[in-house]
């Protein structure tokens, strides 16, 4: 059984309280601070002073560049795929000589 930490993580001027494994620590510290800079510069940049709808703009930002990811892993493994099929045809011609 693995020991689980209990920890604040403040967004948005909230605190919420966790329970979690010690190894999600760093990673949820980092996703908490990039959410705070990144409304922050909302609120600065477009006036915005509705915290939900400052929420609702980080989330859209860090979901857009998931998506856009997918697409360029997507992009990248066709690519991989074509590269690994013609080094096949080129060994399959080599064994055949």
């Amino acid at each position: 059984m693995s020991d689980k930490l209990k920890i604040k993580l403040s967004i948005a001027d909230r605190v919420y309280p966790l329970t979690i494994d010690p190894k999600q620590e760093e990673g949820l510290r980092k996703a908490a601070k990039n959410i705070e800079t990144l409304a922050k510069k909302f609120e600065q940049n477009y006036a915005v002073r509705d915290k939900q709808d400052v929420l609702a703009m980080c989330a859209l930002q860090f979901a857009s560049k998931i998506e856009q990811r997918g697409i360029d892993q997507s992009e990248d493994s066709e690519e991989s795929i074509d590269r690994l099929k013609a080094l096949e045809t080129l060994v399959n011609a080599k064994l055949s000589e």
